[in-house]
């Protein structure tokens, strides 16, 4: 899955990734390969993303909203 973490400043992360788990307003929530289309509501929390290789990388956000289609998923965040 392609992955893109965009603020208004900058693009914190592009690339493929195998899971990403983020922070739900309701609490943490993951998506896998062929995830259903979505949006949501993101709150304050850590980004956590598996990379291919099994390599961990977090990044902090202050909230924002997220797409998933087509096993793109797009971040946009504070």
């Amino acid at each position: 899955m392609k992955l893109e973490i965009i603020t208004p400043d900058t693009t914190i992360f592009t690339g493929e990734t195998s899971l990403v788990q983020l922070p739900g307003l309701d609490g943490l929530f993951e998506i896998l390969h062929n995830h259903a289309p979505m949006i949501a509501a993101l709150g304050r929390g850590r980004v956590k993303i598996v990379d291919e290789n099994k390599k961990t990388q977090f990044f902090e956000i202050n909230g924002g909203v997220l797409e998933v289609l087509d096993n793109h998923i797009l971040i946009l965040s504070e």
